[in-house]
């Protein structure tokens, strides 16, 4: 696992972690303004959403992945509805991605725009991505990309927005509301038909689908080769080329998987 700040002095936003039988991604929101709705904050909410999902894939292990990703939510809500909005469009939210192995098979979940891919033995890779909220993003950005940063033009756009977030038809992430896990893309694979596992935000995953360094067998040779840090590596030297403004990046790389 590899997680970087997007840059020096700055709380990292994101989470990974994992236990003997699963890994957890969550990459959380940071949208201006949230400190004024909750006095924890985007970091404390991933974390905390992170550590709960491997408690609970920990001990209960005959519930899906949506079902514990809904319990997850409901907890850490809890934790911090009776000193937070929890429920205002800008309260912390993440996006989640889940790997699982059980009885032969690698259940995987992915809510948000954070990526999850299976390198197998025998074809191309399977990825897995939520891309409801880049698509809905796009008929937005001429008109934020019109606007100056931090008018009041600029935040009118956002807040619509940010208004599709968690509604049907628009996209969804974790927050407020257990029901959004329903809204997850899930599925299986047969752990004998693979090699190896990524969980990626969305900020380790522009090396393909931003910059285009690379496409997704190049990015499993190189987490092969050189590991994780390689991929953070190259995604910040792009970005210092185009002048982006750099995001937390985090892989968490599983391998061996037929020996776990």
């Amino acid at each position: 696992m590899t997680s970087a700040a997007a840059r020096t002095g700055r709380v990292n936003e994101d989470f990974t972690g994992a236990v003997p039988a699963a890994a957890v991604l969550i990459d959380d929101a940071n949208i201006s303004g949230t400190e004024s709705i909750c006095r924890h904050g985007v970091a404390w909410y991933a974390g905390r959403l992170g550590g709960t999902l491997l408690s609970l894939l920990s001990l209960v292990r005959d519930r899906s992945l949506s079902t514990l990703l809904a319990e997850a939510i409901e907890q850490v809500t809890d934790d911090h509805r009776d000193t937070c909005d929890v429920a205002d469009p800008i309260s912390p939210s993440a996006t989640v991605a889940i790997l699982r192995l059980s009885d032969g098979l690698i259940e995987h979940l992915v809510l948000g725009d954070s990526v999850l891919v299976l390198g197998r033995a025998d074809g191309a890779p399977l990825v897995m991505s939520d891309p409801r909220e880049v698509i809905i993003s796009r008929s937005y950005r001429s008109a934020l990309e019109a606007a100056p940063t931090g008018s009041d033009e600029y935040h009118r756009v956002l807040r619509e927005l940010r208004a599709n977030r968690n509604q049907p038809g628009g996209f969804w992430v974790a927050k407020n509301d257990p029901r959004a896990a329903d809204e997850a893309i899930t599925g299986s694979c047969p752990l004998s038909e693979l090699t190896a596992a990524v969980l990626l935000s969305n900020g380790a995953g522009r090396i393909v689908d931003r910059f285009r360094l690379a496409d997704w067998p190049g990015v499993l040779a190189v987490l092969a080769s050189s590991g994780p840090a390689e991929i953070i590596h190259r995604v910040r030297q792009a970005e210092a080329r185009h002048a982006v403004e750099a995001d937390d990046a985090t892989i968490a790389y599983c391998t061996d998987l037929g020996g776990t």
